[in-house]
């Protein structure tokens, strides 16, 4: 038989001399003798497998610059509308996968999101994210590095919100000056010891502050729903990242 990840096949049982497996829900073609049928659960999730494949073909097919494209081009027209009439308009951007790539630790890890352990880009072998930020290697999301360059030549205020701690805020600002993101007005960053159960309990007060100093926020980008929700900003601009989730 060919055509059928095994992983789906949930049980077998005994019909006389033959072997059945029953079906339940569509899982593709399936090349076997009349007298044999599948069975599974139809309410199981994707399997993550599947899952990696297809979010690795939507980053190499070119589907996921378009998509970042097409949101920050959408972000870019809205600043442009509304700049000229906010009363001291601020932009504030994610770092992670909204203005900087790390795609390239992403396939690293295998989609994982190790935080500790080292990383020695010498090794085929996994690194943790803390010690890859500390690299300053991530290259710049092209579309963000351009809706920064617009705010900016119009006039809009840039700050930088990460969830990523304050121990790596040098490293994280060399990245960014290296990348282009120039002349924006601040970076915040984790406290150390910090913990907060979203990062939108972070990332919230922190753009009521800005508000509080007398800016008004026409747009907030960010990667992940959490970086965007908890108010404090006109609109809110969600750049695709299937790869993983923060809550």
């Amino acid at each position: 038989m060919s055509g059928i990840n095994v992983g789906t096949i949930a049980r077998r049982v005994h019909a006389g001399a033959a072997m059945v497996f029953v079906l339940v829900g569509a899982i593709g073609p399936v090349l076997a003798d009349d007298r044999a049928i599948f069975v599974t659960s139809p309410g199981q999730p994707l399997n993550v497998g599947d899952a990696m494949l297809a979010a690795t073909a939507y980053h190499d097919s070119g589907a996921y610059d378009r998509d970042l494209a097409l949101v920050a081009r959408q972000a870019g027209q809205w600043i442009a509308e509304r700049a000229p009439s906010a009363r001291r308009p601020a932009l504030v951007l994610d770092v992670d996968d909204t203005s900087l790539s790390n795609w390239e630790v992403i396939v690293r890890d295998d989609f994982g999101r190790p935080i500790g352990g080292p990383c020695d880009l010498a090794l085929d072998a996994p690194c943790g994210w803390a010690a890859w930020d500390q690299l300053g290697r991530d290259p710049a999301i092209l579309p963000t590095l351009q809706v920064f360059q617009q705010a900016r030549a119009l006039g809009v205020t840039v700050f930088f919100i990460t969830g990523r701690p304050e121990s790596q805020r040098q490293a994280t600002e060399r990245n960014l000056a290296a990348m282009g993101y120039a002349g924006y007005e601040k970076l915040y960053a984790v406290p150390e010891g910090a913990r907060f159960s979203s990062v939108t309990d972070f990332k919230a007060p922190i753009r009521a502050e800005i508000e509080q100093a007398g800016f008004t926020i026409i747009a907030n980008m960010g990667d992940q729903p959490s970086d965007l929700l908890g108010g404090h900003a006109e609109r809110m601009f969600l750049l695709p990242n299937p790869f993983y989730r923060v809550p």
